[in-house]
Formats: structure tokens, C-alpha cells, sequence
């Protein structure tokens, strides 16, 4: 083979370290763009919050005693004010100072010696499994009984229902313990009336039924309720009311009542134990009406504040050899001080394009959202559609009608009659609206909505109302049929 040289000419697109800091920047969510300029700020010394400074901690490097000054007011340079820092750390907790610091309780004293009481942080509620065993420890139970109610427990999913039979639990237990299966369904009794009603049970059927059989013998129409979770829980869940009223033998009247006995029940006892973590929205963007106009303007309390710290800049302005380490980590700063303040410039003109667009969303509801696309908000402002989708996912815009993730304001559209679109948003807020307003009785199939929007000039197919109708979690016509 011969070896021969040659000289090619390409173009590639290559991502600067800023960039690409931009870039993710702008993709983050609130909380996750808080935790990315954490790990920043204990990574960076030279980046630092813009918050004001602690009353307490300024007389530490401004108080002096005019008396006993002999001089004018001499200002400590960069390395002096570093320097007494260092002192002043390395100092913490010798002599007396030390014993003042209090750990642990809620409760301290102030610089006056006076008590004063700590925010205590709310301890967990105990989980599902935790509240079970608590009573069974609290019960008159032989040890045996105890542990196979113990190993029953771990059987129970987070809704509170045993996931496995108890024949499939008796095979897991080894046989020199030589436990019965009558021996375990008792134990399975016992875990059955324990708190909350319903927990232990093995079907929905049994979790209302043991719900039922714990309230008052007096409950009006206890009997036929019953009757009804035991036999004809299908028959329910069908709307079929006729039938029911033959099959429990009750007028019109008591059947209402016993289906709202039913309904009162909880078919999830173990969801009240789940500890699951709340996701609070924290709003990117607030929209208000100044002066007849509708204005889109930064949420300042979502703004992180940022800055160059100006002590280590100074020191790194007038030192060359002994920091050169360190410029590159200003430089870092600089860049996330401005991509951070480019970030939510971004979002602010997004914002504001995408009221100017859903004036009337705002003025009337969701019922009257117009179409709209990224490309749309791209070519306006001139940016790449890509762009605009990672500004508007996890950005949220509070306005007087709720807060709404951006992505919201975006939607395809439906041709109407007179050649016109129509927003699948307001469509789905069209279906809505006439679900809340049909007769509970005879409620609207899907062909009669689709027939409804049409003569409203909106041609909508079956099908297509039915997945809207799915995406916003409504049941279909005959399930939605009540007494």
C-alpha cells in the first residue's frame, strides 16, 4: 500500500465550555438549577451569593472605639481582611466561647443570656408497617402469634392489600417450624382487625366488606351494603342501577343511599401511611394587566443572586505567579454569573411572546386558547425551535387563572367549518365544560360530543374526543351515568 499525504478542508460545530454551560442552564427546572449552583458554589471560591450581611457579623470587621483611636481610620487591604477571617476561625471554640455553643435541642440562649426556643423539624409519620407492628406490640399475642403476624405484614403492598396467598406464604416458612395453614389464617384474622379498616385484605371486594363489618350494627342499610361489595361489586361498577335495585331488592332511594355508604369507604387504606414527598412549583414567570396590557415579568424570588467575589479578585488582579490556579475558576464565575442572568432573560422574552399570542386565554379561559407552535414563538424571536422547547419545559407562569407550565400555551390545532383552527386545548376545555353540565342520568356518549362541536363549527371525530376525553381522566358515558 502506498502512503501517500492530503489536505482536506470540513466544518464541524464545536461547543465552547460557555456554551455548553449555557446550554444546560437553560434546560434545568427552578429547584434543579438551585442544586447545580450549589455544587458550584462549594466547588468555586470566587462565586458567591449576593446576600446581605448579617448585623451581627459587621462589628467583627468595621467596630472601633473613636476613644482610643490615635489616627485616622485605616482601611485593611485584601490579604489583611483574609488573614483576620483565618484568625478568627482558627480561634472558634478556644477559651470561654466554645461552652456558649449549644447543640442538639431546640432550645439556646441569645447574647443576653435569655432562652429562646428553636424551629423543631417535624418528625416523619410513621409508615404503614411501622403502625401495624406498634399494635400488635401493644396486643395480648403469644410470641408465635406475634411473628406470624410480623411476617404477614411484609406481605402488604403500599394501598395495604396482601400481595401473595396465604398458601404461597406457607411455603416460605421452613417446615421445622411446623406451621399450619389454619394456624396462619387466624393470624391473618387478627392482622384484619387492626387499623386502618380494610388493611390485610386480599381483593377490593374484602378490603369494603371488613370496612362495613367494623362500622355500627345500626348503620342504616348495613345489610344491604353488604350484600352488594360481597355479590354484586361488578354490577355497581357497571352503573347497571336497574339490575342492582333487583338484586338487593331496594327502591331507587335506598339504593342512592347505599351507594354513597360504599362510596364513603377508603378502597386504599395504606395510601394514608405513604410518605410521599410533596413537589412544590416554585413559578418562573408572573403575568398581571398594567394599564390595559398584559405584561409577563420575572418572579425575582426564584432568581438566584449571584456575583464575582470581589476580595479574591482583587487578590487575583495584583498577584500573577502565585494564582494562576486560580484564574480559571474566574472565569468559570464570570461565565455562570452571565449565563444564569442570560438564562432568565431567555425566559422573560419567551414568556412575554407567549402572552402577547394568548391574550385571550387570559381575558376568557382555556376555552379560548388559540393554536400555537415552538416554531411560531422561534421566528419571532429569533432563536432555534430547540431553544424555545427547553425554555418552556419545567418553566412555570402564574396567572390569574391558575400556574401553568409553558408547554401549556403550545398545542396543535382543529380545523373548524368556516376555515379557521381551533386549539386542541379549548377543545378539551369544550368537552369539559359540557361533561359538567349533561345530565348525571343520561350522560353524553362520545358521538353526541363529537356531534355538539360540530355544530359549533368544530369537526371533531369520535376518536379524537375520546382521547381527549381519556387525557383529562373522564370516565366514558355509561360509567358516568349515576341515580
Amino acid at each position: 500500500m502506498k502512503h501517500s499525504l492530503q489536505l482536506r478542508l470540513s466544518q464541524h460545530l464545536t461547543l465552547t465550555p460557555q456554551l455548553q454551560q449555557s446550554i444546560k442552564l437553560l434546560q434545568l427546572s427552578t429547584q434543579e438549577l438551585d442544586l447545580e449552583i450549589e455544587r458550584y458554589l462549594r466547588e468555586n471560591p470566587l462565586l458567591e451569593r449576593e446576600e446581605p450581611i448579617a448585623e451581627s457579623f459587621v462589628p467583627v470587621m468595621m467596630q472601633s472605639d473613636p476613644l482610643q483611636s490615635n489616627g485616622p481610620e485605616a482601611t485593611p487591604s485584601p490579604e489583611q481582611e483574609i488573614s483576620a477571617s483565618s484568625e478568627s476561625f482558627d480561634n472558634f471554640g478556644s477559651g470561654d466561647t466554645f461552652s456558649e455553643v449549644s447543640y442538639g435541642s431546640g432550645a439556646g440562649r441569645d447574647e443576653e443570656g435569655e432562652e429562646r426556643d428553636y424551629p423543631q423539624t417535624p418528625a416523619l409519620a410513621p409508615s404503614l408497617r411501622e403502625h401495624l407492628v406498634e399494635q400488635i406490640g401493644l396486643m395480648n399475642f403469644s410470641q408465635r402469634d406475634h411473628a406470624l403476624m410480623s411476617m404477614l405484614i411484609e406481605t402488604l403492598n403500599d394501598d395495604g392489600y396482601m400481595t401473595q396467598s396465604l398458601e404461597d406464604v406457607l411455603e416460605l416458612i421452613p417446615e421445622e417450624l411446623e406451621v399450619e395453614a389454619e394456624e396462619l389464617k387466624i393470624a391473618l384474622e387478627h392482622l384484619q382487625h387492626l387499623d386502618p379498616p380494610g388493611v390485610g385484605a386480599q381483593s377490593l371486594s374484602q378490603c369494603l366488606r371488613l370496612q362495613l363489618k367494623a362500622m355500627s350494627q345500626d348503620t342504616p342499610l348495613l345489610d344491604k351494603a353488604l350484600d352488594l361489595v360481597n355479590k354484586h361489586l361488578e354490577v355497581l361498577a357497571a352503573r347497571d342501577y336497574a339490575k342492582l335495585r333487583r338484586l338487593i331488592k331496594c327502591d331507587e332511594d335506598e339504593l342512592r343511599r347505599v351507594q354513597k355508604l360504599i362510596v364513603s369507604l377508603n378502597p386504599k387504606p395504606g395510601r394514608n401511611f405513604s410518605n410521599t414527598e410533596i413537589r412544590y412549583v416554585v413559578p418562573d414567570v408572573s403575568v398581571s394587566k398594567i394599564k390595559g396590557q398584559w405584561v409577563a415579568s420575572l418572579n425575582r424570588e426564584a432568581m438566584p443572586k449571584l456575583r464575582v467575589n470581589k476580595l479574591y479578585s482583587d487578590i487575583l488582579s495584583r498577584s500573577h505567579s502565585s494564582a494562576q490556579h486560580l484564574s480559571s475558576q474566574l472565569q468559570e464565575a464570570k461565565w455562570m454569573v452571565k449565563n444564569v442572568q442570560q438564562r432568565f432573560d431567555t425566559i422573560l422574552r419567551v414568556s412575554q411572546a407567549i402572552v402577547e399570542r394568548q391574550i385571550q386565554f387570559l381575558e376568557h379561559g382555556a376555552i379560548a386558547m388559540k393554536p400555537l407552535v415552538l416554531r411560531e414563538i422561534a421566528d419571532v424571536l429569533q432563536l432555534h425551535e430547540s431553544t424555545v422547547s427547553r425554555v418552556t419545559t419545567n418553566k412555570y407562569m402564574r396567572t390569574p387563572r391558575g400556574i401553568f407550565e409553558l408547554k401549556y400555551f403550545f398545542g396543535s390545532h382543529v380545523g373548524t367549518d368556516g376555515g379557521g383552527e381551533a386549539s386542541s386545548t379549548a377543545i378539551r376545555a369544550l368537552i369539559k365544560q359540557l361533561v359538567a353540565n349533561e345530565n348525571s342520568r343520561k350522560p353524553l356518549s362520545d358521538s353526541q360530543i363529537s356531534s355538539i362541536l360540530g355544530q359549533q363549527g368544530m369537526v371533531v371525530a369520535r376518536r379524537t374526543v375520546a382521547k381527549y376525553r381519556e387525557s383529562m381522566q373522564i370516565l366514558p358515558g355509561n360509567l358516568r351515568k349515576t341515580l
